[in-house]
C-alpha cells in the first residue's frame, strides 16, 4: 500500500510560482512512475506531468516550459515546480503513483490563480 500526501497549493497571482510536493509512504517509491494531474471544476482529471523511476519526464503541451517535475527517491518525494501561472491553471492538483499496474492517488491540493 502506498499513501500520498500533497502540499504546497494556494492562491497566487497570474505570473507567480508555486512548488507542490508529494510525500509518499512505503518502500516502493523508487520503482514508481510518479505523476501530477489536475482537475478543474466541471472538467476531467488530466495528466500534467510524469516522471519515471529513471528520471524520464513528459508534460502536457499546455504546461511545457512552465512546469517542472522532479523526484527525490531518498526522501520519497516528488515535486512540481509551477512558474508563470495562468488563471486557467486553477485546479485541484493530484499526485499519482503507478506501481505494478496499480494507481495510487493523493487527496489533492488546490491551486488558484487569480488577481
Amino acid at each position: 500500500q502506498v499513501q500520498l500526501v500533497e502540499s504546497g497549493g494556494g492562491l497566487v497571482h497570474p505570473g507567480g510560482s508555486l512548488r507542490l510536493s508529494c510525500a509518499a509512504s512505503g518502500s516502493r517509491f523508487s520503482i514508481a512512475t510518479m505523476g501530477w494531474y489536475h482537475q478543474a471544476p466541471g472538467k476531467q482529471r488530466e495528466l500534467v506531468a510524469r516522471i519515471t523511476r529513471g528520471g524520464n519526464t513528459n508534460y502536457a503541451d499546455s504546461v511545457k516550459g512552465r512546469f517542472t517535475i522532479s523526484r527525490d527517491n531518498a526522501k520519497n518525494t516528488v515535486y512540481l515546480q509551477i512558474d508563470s501561472l495562468k488563471p486557467e491553471d486553477t485546479a485541484v492538483y493530484y499526485c499519482n503513483a503507478f506501481i505494478i499496474f496499480t494507481d495510487y492517488w493523493g487527496q489533492g491540493t488546490q491551486v488558484t490563480v487569480s488577481s
